[in-house]
């Protein structure tokens, strides 16, 4: 089973020896959870940011296994994450 290292608004998968960051983010009805770096597109969803979560590393698994390791080989991988404010 793969581990699981995070705070609260992101979480890293591993992978095979790859960490792939997970962002978090809570909306009105509930949160919804994507990783960076990846190649192709992967969301999850869920009623709390655990459940989330979880439900974007099963869709990370998935996706490696139906579409294979390459897509964790990112050229440029993402080393931080950051979220700033901006005035609009």
């Amino acid at each position: 089973m793969p581990n699981t290292i995070g705070g609260r608004g992101h979480g890293q998968y591993i992978a095979r020896m790859k960490t792939v960051k997970i962002v978090v983010e809570k909306h009105p009805d509930g949160y919804v959870a994507y990783p960076l770096g990846l190649k192709g597109t992967v969301v999850g969803e869920g009623d709390t940011y655990d459940e989330a979560l979880a439900d974007c590393e099963s869709a990370v698994r998935f996706h490696v296994e139906t579409f294979g390791p390459e897509v964790l080989d990112a050229e440029s991988p993402v080393l931080e994450a950051f979220i700033a404010e901006a005035h609009a």
